[in-house]
């Protein structure tokens, strides 16, 4: 099966082409651009060089969140369009869950940190099974992170862009206990997108596009200036 993994969730943006669970093609972005700008460009050139068309993709799969509102809302957008037209399915991915992806072998705790803006981070916590999948600990949230940090005991990496918002936090952890990754390992992988987005559908785990909405975690500006009118 052909698999399409888009990723616009964050600054960065990515786009991977899978032939079961073998990687054919992936593109990574992380330029001064509108998402819209690279993704679709990205999906034909992938499509083309391995000589598939549209209609040869069975699943897509997307980051649903949580990040950026605007990357959200044109990874969903896409996806949807895409999917529409060609009738495959798609399945939805946390961005937390594909990002601490790039923890693969890393014994203790993960805790994946996104930029949530206003002086909050995007988080969860996950141990890495033995084939290399994140499995939860701590549920996703916003939250600042002086109330991310006390619920990571031990040993345990950091990564991600929300990083710089808690690193005075996470330098006061005992000398030892933190860990992190190379800074080309700190964004998501369109490929993780894929493969947990694949494992989903083999599990009959599909999203209802006609409903779907992604998960933004808390309100948009506008909505919060909506609430705040007398």
């Amino acid at each position: 099966m052909i698999t399409l993994a888009i990723d616009t969730a964050t600054k960065t943006a990515g786009v991977a082409l899978l032939r079961d669970e073998r990687v054919l093609a992936e593109y990574f972005f992380n330029l001064p651009l509108n998402h819209s700008e690279t993704v679709l460009p990205a999906v034909n050139q992938a499509l083309a060089l391995a000589g598939l068309g549209i209609g040869d993709v069975g699943l897509f799969a997307l980051t649903v969140g949580p990040g950026s509102f605007t990357g959200l809302r044109i990874g969903a957008s896409t996806v949807k369009g895409l999917a529409f037209a060609t009738g495959a399915p798609a399945v939805g991915v946390s961005t937390l869950e594909a990002l601490a992806c790039n923890a693969a072998g890393f014994a203790g705790l993960v805790c994946p940190l996104i930029d949530a803006r206003k002086g909050e981070v995007y988080a969860a916590l996950y141990r890495i099974d033995g084939e290399g999948r994140p499995e939860p600990v701590l549920d996703e949230r916003v939250a600042a992170p002086c109330e991310i940090l006390p619920l990571v005991e031990g040993n345990a990496l950091f990564l991600g862009d929300g990083l710089a918002a808690a690193a005075r936090l996470i330098a006061e952890r005992p000398r030892g206990l933190s860990h992190f990754l190379a800074p080309n390992q700190q964004s998501v992988r369109a490929s993780s997108v894929a493969l947990i987005g694949r494992r989903r559908y083999l599990r009959g785990d599909v999203l209802d596009l006609a409903t779907f909405v992604p998960r933004y975690l808390r309100r948009s500006e506008a909505e919060v200036r909506l609430g705040e009118k007398p």
